[in-house]
């Protein structure tokens, strides 16, 4: 029996099937890129109507009371907090994901005296390397870089800071956070998670772990639109200690007061410079609510199934391409990447098909599994344009007309 014919039979028995509904998705598309992007939920538009036309419109300046706007960072945080093992009070949804990287990287430097290095691993998202370098250029940071298999090993007393992403963009290839945490804080450094790519996708314990801080954004998994806003975690332990290096007037503990001096907010509220976007906000708490309905370790599990029946799919298909994603659905995120010199014009040409994934330079073609909206005939659909692109040299004129574009 194919993968094919047990699509049907897949898609009866998954207890997530209806939540598709809840997400406005173009007819002829399979949307493999909901890990830059997450899907539109169909309650977002009439939530932002409602901010726009009654709290806007009527309420006007009336509504950062009586709408909630002035509580929405905190609240929403409180929201997410749950989704990466955390206190309510410890995370806040603002800004975005580089500007919370440049605090949290800042005050954490200041946390250590004495200590100037900055630890990471080549092939980190480019903007968590940038915000290193931004400090550079101060005097205040040194960046270390050192491979994955010899981060321990880089671990030493001029370490302030371990940064890591969770769940790497490219790959999908997933860090031990617990014994990575445990390493750092042995050799007297703080530890820093960029969970973008692992929020709403699969479980996180930060607190469990003892990590010291997190970042993450509210556009891929949590479905909250393009740009919408960050979200930062500072444990409990550490608020006391963490100070604001972006000393913006909403994250003063009395903001209406109007004082020329700064006075930082208690607890996570620190963590806040300046105005709200207050629209973003009430986008990315429909995607947040949606996704905590749904569950994290249900969207994780049928994301490892999907998975898994994609790559059952391309060998019933006779594809063989390089996976460099780990093998292990386990050891990965809600994504697959396969290494091919040919990568980017597959994408176009798997694009034209109504296919979505993308592509990341130089070889990688990188599909996102998106468990709340996806489905088993999606996957049995993706394998099968995959194996005919691939048969029909169709990739070869998708090549052959980007390189007359540019040219």
């Amino acid at each position: 029996m194919t993968p094919e014919t047990r699509v049907a039979e897949f898609d009866a028995a998954d207890p997530l099937a209806h939540y598709r509904d809840r997400f406005t998705l173009p007819g002829g598309v399979i949307y493999l890129d909901g890990n830059s992007l997450g899907a539109l939920p169909k309650a977002t538009g009439p939530a932002l109507q409602q901010v726009i036309a009654q709290q806007w419109g009527e309420g006007l300046i009336r509504s950062w009371n009586s709408a909630g706007w002035f509580e929405a960072a905190g609240r929403i945080g409180g929201k997410i907090a749950p989704l990466v093992g955390a206190d309510r009070d410890e995370v806040i949804a603002c800004d975005s994901t580089s500007v919370n990287l440049f605090k949290l990287i800042a005050g954490a430097l200041a946390m250590r005296p004495g200590r100037r290095v900055i630890l990471s691993e080549p092939g980190n998202f480019p903007t968590d390397l940038y915000m290193i370098a931004g400090l550079e250029a101060q005097g205040l940071a040194t960046r270390r870089l050192a491979e994955r298999h010899r981060l321990t090993e880089a671990l030493d007393g001029d370490v302030a800071l371990l940064m890591l992403t969770h769940v790497h963009y490219k790959t999908g290839a997933m860090h031990d956070m617990a014994a990575l945490t445990r390493a750092a804080h042995d050799a007297g450094a703080l530890v820093l998670w960029d969970l973008s790519h692992s929020t709403g996708a699969l479980p996180v314990d930060l607190n469990g772990v003892g990590a010291d801080f997190a970042v993450g954004c509210g556009y891929k998994y949590l479905c909250g639109g393009p740009g919408a806003p960050a979200f930062a975690f500072v444990a409990r332990r550490n608020h006391d200690t963490f100070q604001q290096p972006l000393t913006g007037w909403f994250g003063h503990a009395s903001p209406f007061a109007f004082s020329d001096d700064y006075e930082g907010a208690p607890g996570i509220e620190r963590l806040q410079c300046g105005t709200p976007p207050v629209l973003g906000l009430a986008a990315l708490e429909i995607g947040v609510d949606l996704i905590a309905e749904i569950g994290v370790h249900r969207l994780y599990a049928k994301s490892q199934a999907l998975s898994e029946f994609f790559l059952e799919s391309l060998m019933a298909h006779g594809v063989e391409l390089e996976l460099v994603s780990p093998p292990q659905a386990g050891k990965r995120g809600s994504q697959l990447s396969f290494r091919t010199p040919d990568a980017y014009a597959i994408c176009q040409a798997l694009i034209a098909r109504g296919v979505i994934g993308d592509f990341r330079a130089p070889d990688v073609l990188r599909l996102g599994f998106a468990p709340a909206y996806l489905s088993f005939a999606d996957m049995a659909g993706a394998a099968r344009h995959l194996a005919e692109v691939l048969t029909s040299g169709e990739w070869q004129r998708a090549e052959f007309q980007e390189r007359a574009a540019v040219t």
